[in-house]
């Protein structure tokens, strides 16, 4: 039996779909309305805002004093590293929840950008102000 390319490709194609449902169809059976959803684009922007604000504070207060001067690029790319992977798994648990859905990318890149500045920072000032690592 020989396999063919497009088998392969309808197989995976197969397995996208089950993976990725319509998120549609299962909220107009319950009774959602779509006036309900107008609100989530707004709170969207909203919890997008408080973080770059507070990543913008914590930010300030991180780099107002110099940084030690050994290792500091090293420490600066782990804390990083550090802070991307919280924020990757706070969207896994947001999208297992199913409460990772945007209507649009630049809703979905202004949040995912504003948390992991936001984690970032957070760890940060964790690392630096607090003294809990060194």
């Amino acid at each position: 039996m020989s396999w063919n390319f497009f088998d392969g490709v309808e197989m995976l194609l197969d397995g996208l779909s089950l993976l990725g449902s319509n998120s549609d169809t299962p909220k107009r059976r319950h009774g959602h309305s779509p006036k309900k959803e107008q609100g989530k684009g707004k709170y969207t922007e909203k919890v997008s805002a408080v973080c770059i604000a507070a990543a913008t504070v914590l930010f300030i207060i991180v780099f107002k004093d110099p940084l030690p001067p050994e290792h500091y690029i090293q420490t600066l790319m782990v804390a990083s590293l550090i802070g991307t992977a919280i924020s990757f798994v706070l969207f896994f648990v947001l999208y297992v929840l199913g409460h990772y859905y945007f209507k649009n990318f630049f809703k979905l890149l202004l949040f995912s950008s504003s948390v992991i500045l936001f984690s970032v920072s957070a760890v940060l000032y964790i690392y630096f102000k607090t003294g809990l690592f060194i």
